[in-house]
């Protein structure tokens, strides 16, 4: 690419000075040209002008050796022009340079001339080719007795242009060698640039890396140094939720203001940042490039939280299970137990609490919340709650009709809530979490109590920042993902997601969704009031 780029520009600095040096001396040929007809003319006019030259040529013969003859050799060699004719108003020649051409008529028409008229122009004669001027010869009268013709040797106007010509191409070269120097500066520095890559090699890589870009399964951003973005793959638009009209915008203009932003554009430094576009999690990485730019690719990290937050709740029923094994065996030693000692009607009693206590528990739920997932939810979460020593209550106050837009989203909220709070309560005095999920027309309200430390006050918007958590994230995925999903999920219906401290202490979430029931049957519906609640469904809830 080098070796091409410099001798194209050579080439062209070369037809330039070519050019510049033809169009410089087809003036100066001209120029030359009118200069010598000019002073031909100006000889020619001052010879004409002496009275007694317009005398003699009335008055005396033409020969070699009159007064005619004599002056004209005089003015000649005077002025260094190739000839002085004077001719009468026939044509005669009165003088010559060559004295046998004396009384003889002239061999070029002066007919402009002895009409009146100055004539220049390029002629050949006698002489040769000359530059010529010719004037009328008047008497004292003003009557035109003749004419006076002056020629320049043509040879001396060529050797004038000839001898400009190396001074002419001395100056081209010197533009020319400019120019090449100039060329070899450009081209080396386009070499650095293209890392001595020819044509080829630069059109296969371009080629590659639209193959690649548009293949790989990463989102690719390229910014340049105003911020700008320049490329945009098509993993990056469909993970952004952007398209082509962003290329050549800032990443506020494109992306509006948020975490996702201030990590790509440089505001938020690390390595494999977690931020959150709508509803996906991203893990994004920014690298500079040298000029001033920057390359930041996004991974869709979505499925695997997912998959980790699945795998939590496995591992919780898991621990469960196993506390409710432990709990199941030990309830059958003793069933065993009274059997064994005959003492069948305590038997009956016993077995009997049990499966009330477990009954009562899962249809008080089913009664306050008729959606199928969410009561689902929360009575593996009361078996969690039991096994970590935390008393998970279910709020006089909740009522959720079976007519949610979107259950799923709403159990992910309720679902982050309540493990938040769970991890909060675990361990503390009387630990208790209480959920409250009541509706205000078509909008939910959600509320989840613990009386865990609380949440100080200068974290309490913090707390909802993707990738913010004070507790050490396991090894299958990353923290700090469920409080940003609960907030953007409530954003996104129009809603908020907030903190304050919980009455006698602890940390009370309120998240408010906006039209998240779909409208109710214009049936009049049969409401069947709460069955009175007996002391052994108080204890349990």
């Amino acid at each position: 690419m080098f070796s091409q780029m410099l001798l194209m520009q050579v080439a062209i600095a070369a037809g330039v000075a070519v050019l510049a040096t033809g169009l410089f001396l087809a003036p100066l040929s001209n120029q030359l040209d009118d200069q010598a007809m000019r002073r031909a003319l100006a000889i020619a006019q001052t010879t004409a002008a002496q009275p007694q030259l317009a005398e003699d040529v009335v008055n005396t013969p033409p020969t070699a050796d009159g007064p005619v003859q004599r002056e004209a050799e005089r003015i000649r060699r005077a002025t260094k022009a190739e000839y002085v004719v004077v001719m009468d108003w026939r044509g005669v020649r009165w003088s010559h340079p060559t004295p046998g051409e004396i009384s003889r008529t002239v061999s070029t028409d002066p007919g402009q001339a002895l009409a009146g008229h100055e004539v220049m122009q390029i002629d050949s004669g006698t002489l040769g080719r000359t530059a010529r001027g010719k004037v009328p010869l008047r008497d004292d009268d003003g009557k035109i007795v003749g004419a006076v013709s002056v020629g320049i040797a043509y040879d001396s106007v060529r050797a004038r242009l000839l001898h400009a010509i190396p001074g002419l191409f001395a100056y081209a070269g010197g533009a020319l060698a400019v120019g090449a120097l100039a060329a070899w500066v450009i081209s080396r520095r386009v070499q650095r640039q293209t890392r001595d890559l020819a044509f080829s090699d630069i059109s296969a890589l371009l080629a590659e890396r639209e193959a690649m870009l548009h293949g790989i399964r990463e989102g690719v951003v390229a910014l340049d140094r105003a911020g700008r973005i320049r490329l945009l793959n098509d993993e990056a638009r469909r993970l952004l939720g952007i398209g082509d009209e962003a290329v050549g915008r800032s990443l506020d203009e494109a992306l509006g203001a948020g975490r996702t932003t201030d990590v790509l554009a440089g505001r938020v430094t690390g390595t494999d940042l977690l931020t959150v576009r709508g509803q996906r999690v991203l893990i994004a990485n920014r690298m500079p490039t040298d000029d001033g730019g920057a390359v930041a690719t996004l991974r869709d990290r979505t499925e695997l939280e997912q998959l980790g937050r699945e795998l939590d709740s496995t591992r919780g029923l898991i621990d469960a299970l196993r506390a409710q094994d432990h709990e199941h065996a030990n309830r059958m030693h003793t069933l065993l137990g009274l059997l064994e000692l005959e003492m069948y009607d305590d038997a009956v009693d016993f077995v009997g609490e049990v499966v009330g206590d477990h009954r009562a528990t899962s249809e008080q739920v089913i009664e306050k919340i008729q959606d199928p997932l969410l009561a689902a939810l929360l009575v593996g979460k009361a078996t969690v709650a039991a096994e970590r020593g935390v008393a998970l209550w279910i709020s006089d106050r909740t009522r959720l009709p079976d007519r949610l837009i979107d259950p799923r989203g709403l159990v992910t909220v309720v679902g982050n809530l309540v493990d938040n709070a769970l991890d909060a309560a675990a361990g503390t005095p009387h630990a208790r979490v209480e959920v409250e999920l009541r509706t205000e027309g078509r909008t939910a309200i959600l509320r989840v109590r613990d009386t865990g430390p609380g949440i100080p006050e200068e974290q309490r918007e913090l707390i909802f920042t993707e990738g913010w958590s004070t507790k050490k994230p396991p090894a299958h995925r990353e923290r700090g993902i469920g409080l940003s999903l609960v907030r953007r999920l409530a954003e996104r219906q129009g809603g908020s997601a907030t903190v304050d401290e919980a009455a006698g202490g602890g940390a009370e979430f309120t998240v408010v969704l906006p039209e998240a029931l779909a409208e109710p049957d214009l049936e009049p519906a049969l409401t069947v009031p709460p069955a009175p609640q007996t002391a052994a469904e108080e204890e349990s809830r």
